[in-house]
């Protein structure tokens, strides 16, 4: 069975200046689950670089300074292509600039947030910690190929969560660290991929598909890939 948050906790989104990160903010403000809650982004202050650890570091001293425990993180990020890094369709395409960038924001970044922000959580109550993973990054449902880097750095997400899932449980009973599938997003990250006829959700519906999830989580969830209906997706 679910269990609440503890009342007066707070919520932290990173990757708040995206489609789904900011459309959570405001679903999370909007139904006052928690005391606060905190959307961060590179324009936010606090601001988060992922490929700066000191940025992390000094997100989690202000949320220290609230003087409140941390109910839920929800990591909003994710780099699929930008003006210099595009999936790639072949062995050709690599790049090590490609597999760097795509491995520091899908994987180290949010892993490290984590690592700072986890003794923050309480120690009886529920506390989760949820990141957007992709389908594409499940291994046993590899049938096409191709973005290497995508697929490799969300795998490597996935099994990082899975780990970290572990030690937590020890500390933090109630705890549950998930990887999520939000489905397919009309969202920038998405938009140069979409298929004529798939069927989108807005970042709207999505938010409210995955705030839904993370209301009925309990610690029996954690350390599993998870799809926005909350079925499990092939490692």
């Amino acid at each position: 069975m679910s269990k609440k948050f503890p009342i007066e906790t707070i919520a932290v989104v990173l990757g708040a200046s995206g489609g789904i990160g900011s459309a959570i903010s405001k679903y999370l403000i909007k139904e006052r689950i928690f005391g606060d809650v905190i959307p961060v982004s590179r324009e936010t202050n606090p601001k988060v670089d992922l490929k700066n650890e000191e940025s992390i570091i000094e997100l989690a001293e202000a949320v220290r300074s609230k003087n409140r425990e941390l109910g839920l993180i929800v990591d909003a990020t994710g780099l699929l292509h930008n003006g210099h890094v595009f999936p790639e369709k072949n062995l050709r395409s690599l790049t090590q600039e490609t597999l760097l960038e795509n491995f520091f924001v899908n994987a180290i970044g949010p892993i490290l947030c984590l690592k700072h922000l986890s003794a923050l959580f309480p120690r009886a109550g529920k506390s989760v910690f949820v990141s957007l993973s992709a389908r594409v990054g499940s291994v046993e449902d590899n049938h096409l190929g191709g973005w290497y880097s995508y697929r490799a750095s969300k795998t490597a997400l996935n099994q990082l969560i899975k780990t970290a899932s572990i030690e937590l449980a020890r500390s933090f009973p109630d705890h549950v660290s998930v990887a999520v599938h939000p489905g397919t997003v009309a969202t920038k990250l998405s938009q140069p991929f979409s298929k004529a006829g798939l069927k989108l959700l807005t970042p709207d519906e999505a938010a409210i598909k995955l705030c839904k999830l993370i209301e009925n989580l309990d610690s029996s969830d954690t350390g599993k890939f998870l799809d926005n209906e909350k079925n499990p997706i092939p490692w």
